[in-house]
């Protein structure tokens, strides 16, 4: 690799990595493990650096990368991997209560890895890295239709299990929960 090689691929590696590793973190809901995942997807990525500066979407390529290697991550683990409770995360420092933002994320990624590696992929890019349907099908390498049907299969697994909350809240005691809108979107 030469010099300009080199320096457009720092520029590159120091502008995504807090993306990458936002990414990996949803994938798997360990901020140590989430590093490495973005490291090794930075390393091959300047491995092979020549066919990901071509690619159409040179984000969508190191994407790809990290979703992969937590792929083969997660099959190597699944069986001998026990999980445990999840460890506290560190609160934004902005937040009126740290403990119930902790709370919450910790639950969050409770649910989040109790999903299917494909089906936490597709609703970590389309709600946590907030892509479009066909930015995340690129990503996975499928189409639009799978990624949403993913992620409906996904949502309603989260919410028959309690994870995700009626957004309304419960109806108050005595009261009828408000009707829902026709076609079943809020």
């Amino acid at each position: 690799m030469n010099a300009r090689d080199r320096e457009q691929f720092e520029e590159f590696m120091t502008s995504r990595w807090a993306g990458l590793v936002r990414l990996a973190f949803g994938l798997t809901g360990d901020r140590w493990l989430a590093e490495d995942l973005a490291q090794t997807a930075l390393a091959s990525a300047y491995a092979s650096w020549w066919r990901v500066r071509k690619a159409d979407d040179p984000d969508a390529y190191v994407r790809r990368i990290l979703i992969n290697a937590s792929k083969r991550r997660w099959r190597r683990n699944q069986v001998t991997e026990q999980p445990g409770e999840a460890p506290a995360e560190i609160a934004d420092q902005a937040t009126a209560d740290p403990a119930a933002t902790v709370s919450e994320r910790s639950a969050l990624m409770a649910a989040l890895s109790a999903l299917p590696p494909r089906q936490r992929a597709a609703v970590v890019l389309r709600y946590w890295e907030d892509l479009s349907d066909d930015q995340a099908a690129a990503i996975l390498g499928c189409s639009a239709s799978t990624v949403r049907s993913q992620a409906a299969r996904a949502l309603a697994k989260l919410r028959g299990s309690g994870a995700l909350a009626d957004p309304e809240g419960p109806a108050p005691a005595g009261r009828p929960a408000p009707p829902r809108q026709a076609g079943g979107t809020r």
